[in-house]
């Protein structure tokens, strides 16, 4: 026991530096929203400024502690001003990447100075152990960091809870618009804690050698991020004391884990465990502002063109073969690699929107993988590269589950835990990677060709070259496809996606699996570009975040982005334009590329989060349309599509709701609500504001589970089925914040709606997108409201009343028997919603639709239905006729709040 507690005490000093880190964390996130993956970063820089002054300037360590703390704290105040503040408006993805190129840009300003060897420094706290008992010690250090965090804690709380900014700070992490009506600057607040959380960095950061005997170095104090993001979710991101706590335990427990488990690694995977714990156990995420505007980068349209792709790769097949000479040969495979494992970017972020930040160490799985098995088992290239891939695709399925329950920012929180994870565990394990004899591809050779890329790169340059035109022309094909529609359906607006029917679980999973083996493919045919394959050097953790850099720069969306992107790579072909092929990447212009990429990612994502290619794209465009031939060829190409004449009649089911009870907590906002809703019949449903009638299109959908009763479907009690499921089986709905796929055309979300689901299109499409054809109910909805014109604009450019229009469309799109449509006139004009109520009367009895209608209009619903259900307060309190209802007495106390007059006032008061 006394040996448990010697080393749990052991883990005291980390543990406090992980509190430290972890109050900055949520400092930041509380005054401006933004979850600082660059704050490891600020404790690197505190700790080396402290180095500097103390070695060089001699100053005594609380001088330069301070000193320290005012240059963290300034640099973190910049930050805010010049990055963050341009980035207010933008995705929370889009402002965790820009931290990323802040993360970036501060590790390799220090590189530059310092070096990337540990460096040795003097302790600033007695390390001598205090005896507890006679066999239980404790260090003094642990004691002193102990100390400091907890008044720390203590000061902020105090701060936070008794102060008038502290409850500002409070007000404005619930609603900044809120705060700034009372006065309070958003941006006073948010330079307050990002200049107070680099305060706390800098002292975590001066402390960090009494942790660690006296040393730092870049790469030791890198991976402290990871330990603080695991304390901060454990406090929720709003908790100082639970920090300290969390904190504390994480350490503790790193310690035990290195007296207790004999496996390199482990103890470093202790904060990632925490991690997945959180986020997937608890079943939530990160407190993660805007998720609801969240607006990802532009992507491309996918288009193949035939000759100029054939012209490019024949000319790039003579470069690369013919016309470089063999020095050269070194930085070009690094930028083809780097760019397939760049379009595994584009799949999973720039097409499913999920954003991962272990893409390299996935590509360092594939190398792995083909690695072992033609080192130690003598397999050759071609079956080992393959094995690699599938090996890659298996592990990126297991990262895509928890994906199921988490997304956006929270889901890189945990693929950053799970890069840093599997470079521990494996890349930097001797006893994985062949110990002396390490991983040796002796002359390797592909299909008959000798490609060793010591003796023959340009053969080797070549098969990466084909690789990267061949998952190119995939990635572009995945695009164009019914799956690809699926992807970015998923990525745009999940709800939605499941309402047409998709399968967002599999969707998501297919992305992270088809992702994991491209970037297999692309890390596996890196690390063969080596003669041994040195896992710690080559997969090092942080190349994932280059990765994703370079990809966002040339426009994470677009095929060509990472082909951009990766001239930038370090070592790639970047380098030949500002020196040549044996550079030293210790000299000139080499070693202040990463750093030059950080501020391109910065700069990008402040002009244009799209990217370099999006922006080319833009400009040509624009170039284009101003020759005058050209216009007139434009205008002349807009073709209306027709309809086929046929009508568009659906099978017909029957929606039967019976005593459906929805609770949330001690709330009851649905009462036993039944109703029918047969075929070519409009159901109205009416009832004030809060009345529970988009909760219950909610639960009828499955987007809530209910509490009592059921929904059934011809008979057959659908009410544990997914949305998606309900979808497919003929139940569509709309939303009342219309909630379209904005990044896709109109024609793409039409598409998206009545495209197959099968199973068998995650494969064919990769090489066959199949073609792009509208079913005939597309065609008559297209036709209905009027949207021919409009069919290659995105759904974001349309004013609101088209933008309704194309919501009804799509969900009509998906072929219905019966169609919940939620406030489809709102913030129509009295024409447009009698025009809207017309078509919805043509759908019951031209299409032999069912409609569930909720409207606001009241006049409308009247007109239009054959039968309305009123509620109040989750009751139904009428149900009859439009003419039974006009004269209810329960209608007009619901809406007006007093008793009835007469049946014409319960009109007049419904119609207002």
């Amino acid at each position: 026991m006394m040996d448990i507690l010697t080393f749990a005490f052991l883990g005291l000093g980390t543990g406090s530096i992980y509190a430290l880190l972890a109050m900055g964390l949520v400092l930041i996130y509380r005054g401006s929203g933004v979850i600082n993956f660059a704050h490891g970063a600020f404790a690197l820089l505190g700790a080396y400024t402290v180095f500097q002054l103390r070695t060089e300037a001699e100053l005594p360590f609380y001088i330069a502690l301070v000193v320290a703390m005012v240059v963290v704290a300034v640099t973190a105040i910049l930050v805010h001003f010049l990055v963050m503040r341009p980035l207010r408006s933008a995705s929370p993805l889009a402002r965790v990447i820009a931290t990323l190129g802040v993360l970036t840009i501060v590790t390799q300003g220090v590189l530059l100075k310092y070096g990337a060897e540990q460096r040795t420094v003097d302790v600033p706290v007695s390390t001598d152990s205090i005896s507890l008992t006679d066999d239980l010690l404790i260090g003094k250090q642990n004691i002193y960091l102990l100390l400091i965090t907890v008044v720390s804690a203590v000061v902020l709380a105090a701060i936070s809870n008794r102060t008038k900014v502290g409850r500002a700070l409070s007000a404005s992490a619930e609603n900044p618009r809120a705060a700034a009506a009372l006065g309070w600057s958003p941006d006073l607040l948010a330079s307050l804690t990002w200049g107070l959380a680099g305060a706390l960095a800098a002292v975590a950061g001066a402390f960090f050698p009494a942790t660690s005997s006296g040393f730092i170095s870049v790469t030791q104090m890198s991976a402290l991020i990871i330990g603080a993001l695991a304390t901060a979710l454990l406090a929720e991101f709003r908790s100082y004391a639970l920090a300290v706590v969390g904190g504390l335990l994480i350490g503790m427990g790193q310690a035990l884990a290195t007296r207790y488990i004999d496996q390199t690694g482990v103890a470093d995977a202790v904060p990632f465990i925490v991690i997945i714990l959180v986020l997937v156990v608890r079943g939530r995420g990160l407190p993660v502002r805007g998720m609801i505007t969240d607006r990802l980068p532009r992507v491309g349209t996918g288009r193949i063109r035939p000759v100029p792709v054939l012209i490019a790769a024949v000319l790039a097949f003579v470069i690369v073969r013919f016309a470089v000479p063999d020095d050269w040969q070194p930085a070009i495979i690094v930028s083809i690699t780097f760019a397939i494992v760049g379009l595994s970017v584009v799949v999973i972020t720039g097409y499913a929107g999920q954003l991962s930040l272990a893409q390299f160490a996935l590509g360092g799985v594939g190398a792995y993988a083909a690695g072992r098995l033609a080192a130690a088992q003598g397999w050759p290239m071609e079956p080992a590269l393959i094995a690699g891939v599938l090996v890659a695709m298996i592990v990126g399925f297991v990262i895509g589950l928890p994906a199921l329950r988490t997304r956006g920012v929270n889901l890189a929180v945990i693929t950053f835990g799970l890069g840093f994870v599997i470079y521990q565990l494996v890349f930097a394990n001797s006893d994985y990677t062949g110990r002396d004899a390490q991983t040796k591809i002796d002359s390797p050779t592909f299909l008959g060709l000798d490609v060793d890329p010591v003796t023959h790169p340009a053969n080797y340059s070549t098969i990466c070259l084909v690789a990267l035109v061949v998952v190119a022309l995939v990635v572009a094909n995945l695009r164009r496809s019914r799956v690809g529609r699926r992807l970015l359906a998923v990525r745009t607006n999940e709800r939605a996606a499941a309402a047409v029917g998709v399968n967002v679980f599999q969707s998501k999973l297919y992305a992270f699996t088809i992702s994991a083996g491209i970037a297999g493919l692309g890390g596996a045919l890196y690390g063969f570009s080596y003669s041994t394959i040195l896992y710690q050097q080559l997969f090092p953790s942080e190349m994932s975040i280059n990765v994703l850099v370079l990809t966002v720069i040339g426009g994470a969306g677009y095929v060509l982005g990472p082909m951009v992107g990766a001239t930038l790579a370090t070592g790639g072909v970047g380098v030949l334009f500002f020196g040549d092929a044996t550079t030293s990447a210790d000299s000139s212009f080499v070693k202040y590329l990463p750093l030059i990429t950080g501020f391109l990612l910065l700069v990008t994502l402040i002009g244009s989060q799209n990217g370099i290619v999006d922006r080319a794209q833009t400009l040509l465009a624009e170039l284009w349309q101003k020759v005058p031939t050209r216009r007139r060829t434009t205008a002349a190409q807009t073709v209306p599509v027709r309809s086929t004449g046929v009508k568009a009649e659906v099978t017909p089911h029957t929606l039967d709701i019976i005593g459906v009870t929805q609770r949330f907590g001690g709330f009851t906002a649905l009462s036993e609500v039944s109703m029918t809703v047969s075929p070519g019949q409009v159901v109205g449903l009416l009832g004030p504001n809060g009345a529970g009638k988009t909760t219950l299109i909610d639960a009828v959908t499955g987007y809530n589970r209910i509490s009592d009763g059921s929904v059934r479907w011809d008979q057959q009690d659908m009410t544990s089925w997914s949305p998606h499921r309900r979808a497919r089986a003929g139940l569509s709905r709309s939303f009342q914040s219309l909630e379209l796929f904005n990044d896709l055309t109109v024609r793409e979300n039409l598409l998206a709606a009545s495209d197959s689901r099968d199973l068998l299109a995650y494969v064919t499409n990769l090489f066959y997108p199949g073609p792009s054809r509208p079913t005939d109910t597309v065609l008559a909805a297209i036709e209905e409201l009027g949207l021919s014109d409009v069919l290659d604009v995105r759904a974001e450019e349309l004013s609101y009343g088209r933008r309704r229009l194309v919501a009804i469309a799509r969900a009509v799109a998906t072929r219905p028997s019966i169609l919940l449509l939620d406030e489809p006139a709102a913030g129509l004009d009295e024409e447009e919603s009698r025009e809207v109520g017309h078509l919805i009367r043509r759908l019951a009895d031209d299409w032999g639709i069912g409609v569930l209608l909720i409207e606001h209009d009241v006049p409308m619903v009247l007109r239009t239905a054959d039968r309305v259900h009123v509620l109040d307060f989750g009751r139904t309190i009428a149900a009859g006729t439009p003419d039974e209802i006009r004269g209810d007495e329960a209608v007009r106390a619901a809406y007006l709040g007093e008793p009835v007059a007469s049946a014409e006032d319960t009109a007049e008061v419904i119609r207002q």
